[in-house]
């Protein structure tokens, strides 16, 4: 979409005003007549702001800021909208906003029906052997029968094509083109960490669980180069158009690192990125220290728009799966089951060691109780040999943390960034799973808060697992609301300054970038986001309603509604 001057027809600047090149320090850009949510120190609360060469050139009343306009400068009047610093997700996995076209959508299947006619449809596009993907989506609780498909149903819509259909990163389903492809039959042994599961008679399902998803995955064709440089372009602006301007790339590959390079080296990046490297951890210690080692980079390197954050590890499942380790049995276990993990304790301190030692700070995938307690015992067994207590290492997720596991974190300085959207369409679930009592103390957000501190804490999304939408995850927040009104976990309820702090001033600091953004203050980044409504006076049902009319980064207008 072409960027015009105008924003809801609000602009003041001339076009003859336009035409003239603008005078020597001038400001480039001006916004009056708002009303501009700093969330400095002090939370002030400014009616303007000017932004000179990307960053903020100065904030006050209507008046101060209209006598440093000079010819050039763009001005735009915001009768009154509220201005808040650019929002950051601290953990998604956003090339998948780009893959439209490239996959089948699952996500807005409701039925095994709908989902199998979804794949029918895309593959009436596809040459017999090319191979079908599909997008993420979450069978469990997305589906009506609440289970995933089988790989005989998806033969029955797709029989001369590999189809391959990821969820959330845990569990994955492919039909016999697929398998036959990846070169898994029934006689195949489980991977360790995971499984091709197996029905009654010994027949493969189609079901792939934790590691033994690697298998298939590397038979699937690698995108081009080309096509990764414009999933990530349509990436980046998809996430600008819900008021984004910053985001932790989850889980990153080198060839998505790459991509990442290309963009922003094109001068075409709209949204700063930080990189959690996921390298995939060999079976030899010397080998991954190898990698990690590498050409001597660590956590920090990079600029503003792409940098380095740390290395991704996996740990456990997660609770919306039934997969997260857990100190107590699962409810419905006959066996004594207690969930996950893709490797031993002792294994996961090894890798941690050795991130450590080259300077990489880690974050760890963990969402069980039990998970946390060992990945902490991994983090404190690293802490002894070199100190990690300002390196600011990551409990990624930690959706059901204990009181007792927050302050080990905190003596750590150990963050914890999660996702409170997971209790939005997967409450439910989570209840099914664990039992409504691990259900209401999933994401305790106001107890994290006061244990740990707000700028040791940051709130993403996981997307696509869940909607990148910032408002509908700042709304579950404030009311621990799902989507049919039932409260989950009323206790852990926050204000609504706590919410927006936890989307950009708590958020920066996942970078060490608090004093570069997060705030709207003089000499920060002119990174800001102009809402559609007062996020702090809207009626509470209507926080999850409010849109994005226009997103600034770098001073540069990147969306307009």
């Amino acid at each position: 979409m072409r960027l015009t001057t105008a924003i809801l027809g609000l602009v003041l600047t001339s076009s003859a005003a336009l035409a003239q090149q603008p005078e020597v320090d001038a400001p480039t850009l001006a916004l009056i007549n708002g009303k501009v949510l700093t969330l400095d120190g002090q939370s002030k609360v400014a009616e303007a702001l000017a932004v000179r060469d990307g960053r903020i050139l100065a904030v006050g009343d209507t008046a101060t800021i209209m006598a440093l306009v000079r010819n050039g400068t763009r001005t735009i009047d915001l009768q009154g909208k509220t201005v808040v610093p650019g929002m950051i997700d601290t953990h998604a996995h956003f090339r998948a906003a780009g893959l439209s076209g490239y996959v089948v959508n699952m996500s807005t299947a409701k039925t095994v029906a709908d989902a199998l006619a979804s794949i029918k449809q895309f593959a009436a596009k596809k040459k017999p052997g090319e191979w079908i993907i599909g997008s993420a989506w979450h069978p469990p609780s997305q589906l009506a029968e609440k289970r995933y498909l089988t790989r005989q149903e998806i033969d029955s819509v797709a029989p001369n094509n590999p189809v391959y259909l990821r969820t959330v990163g845990h569990f994955s389903m492919a039909n016999s083109l697929a398998l036959e492809k990846a070169g898994v039959t029934k006689d195949t042994s489980n991977p360790s960490g995971g499984s091709f599961e197996r029905d009654g008679t010994g027949e493969l399902t189609g079901l792939l669980v934790e590691t033994a998803i690697e298998k298939v995955e590397q038979a699937v064709p690698a995108w081009t180069a080309d096509d990764e440089f414009r999933q990530f372009k349509l990436a980046e602006g998809f996430l600008n158009s819900f008021g984004i301007t910053s985001a932790i790339e989850g889980a990153t590959s080198a060839g998505e690192i790459a991509a990442l390079q290309r963009v922003a080296q094109a001068g075409e990046a709209t949204l700063r990125v930080g990189l959690m490297w996921r390298p995939e951890p060999p079976a030899e210690n010397a080998a991954w220290e190898a990698i990690l080692k590498g050409n001597g980079a660590s956590s920090g390197f990079g600029d503003d728009w792409l940098k380095f954050a740390g290395i991704k590890i996996f740990y456990d499942g997660g609770m919306t799966l039934k997969t997260a380790l857990m100190r107590d049995a699962y409810p419905d276990s006959h066996d004594g089951y207690h969930g996950v993990t893709q490797q031993s304790p002792e294994r996961l301190k090894q890798l941690v060691s050795i991130c450590n030692r080259y300077n990489w700070r880690v974050g760890v995938h963990v969402v069980g109780d039990k998970g946390i307690d060992q990945v902490l015992d991994a983090f404190e067994a690293a802490d002894k040999e070199k100190s990690i207590k300002d390196r600011r290492f990551i409990l990624i997720h930690g959706s059901l943390i204990l009181p007792e596991q927050m302050e080990r974190a905190k003596r750590l300085g150990v963050r914890v960034d999660f996702q409170n959207v997971f209790m939005w369409e997967k409450a439910a679930t989570v209840e099914r799973f664990l039992g409504a009592e691990i259900a209401n103390r999933a994401v305790p957000t106001k107890t994290l808060i006061e244990k740990v501190g707000l700028n040791s804490l940051g709130a993403g999304t996981d997307f696509p697992v869940n909607t990148i939408n910032p408002f509908i995850n700042m709304y579950i927040m404030v009311t621990r609301k799902d989507p049919s009104g039932r409260v989950y976990g009323a206790k852990e309820a926050v204000s609504r300054e706590q919410a927006l702090r936890l989307y950009t001033s708590a958020a920066s600091h996942y970078m060490f970038e608090e004093n570069a953004k997060g705030t709207i203050e003089a000499g920060k980044l002119a990174d800001l986001t102009v809402l559609s409504a007062d996020f702090m006076t809207v009626p509470e049902e209507q926080i999850k309603d409010i849109k994005a009319d226009l997103t600034i980064v770098g001073g540069k207008i990147v969306f307009q509604r």
